[in-house]
């Protein structure tokens, strides 16, 4: 059985409570940039399950703090 890279990280973070979830974040954050598509899936979830008012909060803060 061949996972795609998101049903991989589904897989993988379904079963972790929300104290496991936020660790798994916290630890992935300034590391390994092997880590980074996981984020990226784990971000596509929070942004296809977010209004337009958190999604343009979001976006404004990705703006205001991206590296100049």
């Amino acid at each position: 059985m061949i996972l795609s890279l998101r049903e991989a990280i589904y897989k993988k973070m379904e079963p972790k409570s929300a104290e496991d979830l936020f660790a798994t974040i916290d630890d992935a954050i300034d590391n390994d940039e092997r880590t980074l598509p996981g984020l990226g899936v784990l971000f596509e979830v929070l942004w296809k399950n977010s209004d337009r008012e958190l999604r343009d909060r979001m976006v404004d803060t990705i703006k205001t703090h991206l590296p100049h």
